[in-house]
């Protein structure tokens, strides 16, 4: 975790005009040696969203996020900030932004305050006001007196955002905040972050934990082999790719009748016995008159949506161009 500079509470007036987007990646790449880890990326943040940015293993998210923090150079792009370019104005716009990369390091015999208050002395113009602040923002207060080595793992990752916060960031970029989490902890991280949100701050946020990224993210971009290969709101994404669930009596012989048209070819059926197909011009009026047409009566249909787990996989397991 790094705290970043300190920084006044305002926004300055010139990142208040400045562009739309709270975080813009421009062709953004990086190379070591031979392994190219970021290839190319470019996407937009916009301002007062939580945005997911998912990835497997090794997709290159973590480099993303270093180069996107000023800790690591890119071998070519850039990153902006508030519209501000951070190569050559990042004194001036790192203080709006707040990090929590991987997990946080803090004194484990000093209570959850003094660790707060030791890091606000480090940044300097973090008055006692805004400790307490902090404390009730991520839900400490009651345990702020208590030494840091009996918090629960959420409890730390809580007061890592805590740190991060203590100068009223208006960009939060956390790196895996729900690792390792219990599910309880899970859900009071995901409270945590859309309190922060309803705030009008900008949290991007890289995760594994896909089902909390579909409640929390409003938008998100999945990458691969370092490049970006799909970016959406999240509703968008799951809306599935024009795709309707059928319910029908005698579900083999109505599939092998829709794979034997044009348009059905890749219909196909669930574990539970409802058909996956197209349509016929798309619409859902023209399927249910071929299939009644056909003899097969739909007791219902419906569009179908994935979940982000399945795109997910679908995506990433897709060979790299």
């Amino acid at each position: 975790m790094r705290p970043m500079m300190p920084a006044t509470h305002a926004e300055p007036p010139e990142l208040a005009h400045a562009d739309g987007a709270a975080l813009r990646l421009r062709a953004l790449t990086r190379r070591y040696g031979d392994r190219l880890a970021v290839n190319a990326l470019s996407l937009a943040v916009p301002r007062g969203s939580v945005y997911g940015f998912l990835g497997p293993n090794g997709a290159g998210k973590t480099t993303t996020i270093r180069m996107a923090l000023g800790l690591i150079a890119p071998s070519a792009g850039a990153v902006e900030i508030f519209g501000l370019d951070l190569a050559s104005e990042g004194r001036r716009v790192l203080p709006r932004v707040g990090a929590l990369i991987e997990q946080p390091a803090f004194y484990p015999y000093m209570s959850g305050r003094d660790n707060l208050r030791t890091f606000a002395d480090a940044l300097g113009g973090v008055s006692e006001a805004r400790l307490d602040a902090v404390l009730e923002l991520v839900g400490l207060r009651g345990r702020d007196g208590d030494r840091a080595r009996t918090y629960s793992l959420g409890m730390k990752q809580r007061l890592g955002i805590g740190i991060a916060l203590l100068h009223d960031p208006a960009l939060l970029v956390l790196d895996e905040p729900a690792n390792g989490l219990d599910p309880a902890g899970i859900v009071e991280m995901r409270d945590l972050l859309r309190r922060l949100a309803a705030e009008g701050k900008t949290i991007f946020i890289s995760s594994h934990v896909l089902g909390e990224v579909r409640q929390t993210c409003d938008r998100v971009a999945i990458i691969n082999h370092g490049k970006l290969i799909r970016e959406s709101t999240v509703d968008e994404l799951v809306r599935g790719q024009g795709e309707l669930l059928v319910s029908v009596d005698r579900p083999a012989e109505a599939l092998a009748m829709i794979q034997a048209q044009p348009w059905g070819r890749l219909a196909r059926m669930t574990t539970d016995g409802q058909i996956i197909t197209p349509a016929p011009d798309q619409q859902s009026a023209s399927l249910n008159l071929f299939l009644v047409r056909a003899g097969f009566a739909p007791g219902g249909i419906t569009e179908r949506t994935e979940s982000l787990e399945e795109i997910f996989l679908r995506l990433t397991q897709q060979p790299s161009a």
